[in-house]
C-alpha cells in the first residue's frame, strides 16, 4: 500500500507500507528515515481539508482503515508532527478534569483523587460523569442551541429541561463506536461556530458534512475536558497501553523495535574543568552551571571569525542580531494567529513555545508560550546600554546579549514567565 505524509512546510514523503501498519509504526518509520530523536510525542494527524476538520490518529489505529473512509475527490492529508498533549492527561489529570465538570454518581460524598478518576475511566464497571453546557448545531439548520450535556458510558446526552438529569428529560445525542471525533480547524467566522472551540463527530462511512454532529465549547479547558473524556470512554485501556509501550510495534513491523537513537545516556555526561594542569570533574551543580554560562558568554564574545552566506568572514559581534535565525524555535515573519495555530497543533501543554518577529514593532520579538491551556505572548525588547545591544523580557532587570541566551535562561529559570520553556515548536521537513 502507498501513503503520502506531509509536514508543516508542505514537504512530503511517499511510503510503501504493509496494509496492517499502525499510526505509531508510520511515525517510527519516519523517525528512523529522518534520524529524529523519538521523545514519544510524534503523531500522525488526519486533516479533512474540505470540511476544515482534523484529528490526531491514535497510535494503535490502522492507517489504511483511516484512508478507506476518505471521499476520493477530497484533498485530505496525513501530517507527521509533534503533539506534546497526546498523553498529558495521564501525567497531569488535574488540568484536564476540572471539579465543576465531573461528578461520581456511585460516590456522591466521597473525595476522589485524580489518579482514581483515571482508574474509573479505564475501568469497565465505573465511569465518572462529565457535565456542562455546549453549543450544538441543529440538524439541517445553520442555528446553534446552548444545551446542558452529560457524558455517560452509554453515550452523550443533552437535557431537554435546563440542567435536569432525570431520565425522562435526557435525549440521546450520539455514541462513539462507529464515529471519529474531530476538532474544527477553521475560526468561527468561516465555520459559523459561536466560539473558536468547535469539535464534532463524523460517522466512519459518512458521505459528507451533512452527517456531522457538531458541538462547540465556551473555552479551551471545557473542550479539552470533553474530548479527553470521550477518548478515554472510546478506547479505555488501549490508550493506557499506547502510553506505556512507546516502542512496541503492533503490526508485525519487527524492524521498528529499535534501540533509542542516542547510544549514550545523558546521565553519564559530566561537567569537566580543563583550566588547570590536570582536568577535574565538577561535582557541584551550581559551579557547573556558572562555568557553562561563562563558556557560553566567552563563545559569544570572542572575535573569532565566522563565514557569512557568501563565504566571507564576519566578526562574531555582528552576528548578535541574527544568530537566532538558525534556531528551530525561531519563526521569522509569522502572525500572532499563525503562532497560536502552531502551538495548538503541538498541544497546549505548559511550556510549549516559539519566538517570532513582532508585527507591530519591527525592532522587537515576541515569545509565544502555552500555559494553563491558554497561549500568552510576551514582548522581547532590545535595549542599548553603553554602545552594546541587549534583549530583555522584564524591562531590563535581566539582560541577554542575544535571543539564544535568553531562551536558554528561561529553559532553566521561570523568571517573570508563568512557567519554564519546555518544548519548542519547529517546522520540520521530510
Amino acid at each position: 500500500q502507498i501513503i503520502k505524509v506531509y509536514t508543516e512546510d508542505d514537504t512530503s514523503r511517499t511510503l510503501e507500507v504493509p496494509s496492517d501498519i499502525t499510526a505509531r509504526d508510520v511515525c517510527q518509520l519516519l523517525i528512523l528515515k529522518n534520524h529524529y530523536l523519538d521523545d514519544h510525542s510524534w503523531t500522525l494527524f488526519e486533516q479533512l481539508t474540505h470540511a476544515g476538520l482534523g484529528r490526531t490518529i491514535e497510535d494503535h489505529e490502522l492507517v489504511m482503515e483511516v484512508q478507506s473512509n476518505w471521499v476520493m475527490e477530497e484533498e485530505n492529508k496525513l501530517y507527521f508532527r509533534k503533539n506534546y498533549a497526546k498523553y498529558e492527561f495521564f501525567k497531569n489529570p488535574l488540568s484536564f478534569f476540572p471539579d465543576h465538570m465531573i461528578s461520581f454518581p456511585s460516590e456522591p460524598n466521597a473525595a476522589v483523587s485524580h489518579s482514581e478518576i483515571l482508574q474509573m475511566f479505564l475501568s469497565s464497571t465505573t465511569y465518572p460523569e462529565i457535565h456542562g453546557y455546549l453549543h450544538a448545531k441543529e440538524q439541517g439548520k445553520k442555528s446553534w442551541k446552548k444545551l446542558y450535556f452529560l457524558l455517560r458510558r452509554s453515550g452523550l446526552y443533552f437535557s431537554t429541561k435546563g440542567t435536569s438529569k432525570e431520565p425522562r428529560h435526557l435525549q440521546f445525542f450520539c455514541e462513539f463506536s462507529n464515529s471519529d471525533m474531530y476538532v474544527s480547524l477553521t475560526g468561527k467566522k468561516i465555520s459559523g461556530t459561536p466560539t473558536n472551540y468547535g469539535f464534532c463527530f463524523k460517522p466512519n462511512k459518512s458521505g459528507g458534512t451533512r452527517d456531522l454532529k457538531q458541538l462547540c465549547a465556551d473555552d479551551e479547558q471545557s473542550r479539552t475536558c470533553w474530548m479527553t473524556a470521550i477518548r478515554l470512554l472510546k478506547y479505555g485501556m488501549q490508550l493506557y497501553q499506547n502510553y506505556m509501550q512507546p516502542y512496541q510495534g503492533r503490526s508485525g513491523c519487527s524492524p521498528l523495535n529499535i534501540t533509542p537513537m542516542r547510544s549514550i545516556s545523558e546521565n553519564s555526561l559530566v561537567a569537566m574543568d580543563f583550566s588547570g594542569h590536570r582536568s577535574r570533574i565538577i561535582e557541584n551543580p551550581t559551579e557547573a552551571l556558572s562555568v557553562a554560562v561563562e563558556e557560553g558568554l566567552a563563545w559569544r564574545g570572542r572575535g573569532c571569525l565566522r563565514l557569512n552566506s557568501h563565504g566571507s568572514p564576519i566578526a562574531m559581534s555582528s552576528m548578535g542580531t541574527s544568530i537566532h535565525r538558525s534556531q528551530s524555535w525561531f519563526h521569522h515573519k509569522i502572525s500572532r494567529e499563525e503562532s497560536q495555530r502552531l502551538i495548538l497543533q503541538h498541544g497546549l501543554v505548559d511550556g510549549v513555545f516559539l519566538v517570532r518577529d513582532s508585527q507591530s514593532n519591527p525592532k522587537t520579538f515576541v515569545l509565544s508560550l502555552s500555559h494553563g491551556l491558554k497561549i500568552k505572548h510576551f514582548q522581547i525588547v532590545p535595549l542599548e546600554d553603553d554602545g552594546k545591544l541587549f534583549y530583555t523580557l522584564d524591562d531590563g532587570h535581566t539582560r541577554f546579549t542575544d535571543l539564544i541566551q535568553l531562551v536558554e535562561f528561561y529553559q532553566l529559570n521561570k523568571g517573570v514567565l508563568p512557567c519554564k520553556l519546555k518544548h519548542y515548536c519547529a517546522r520540520i521537513a521530510l
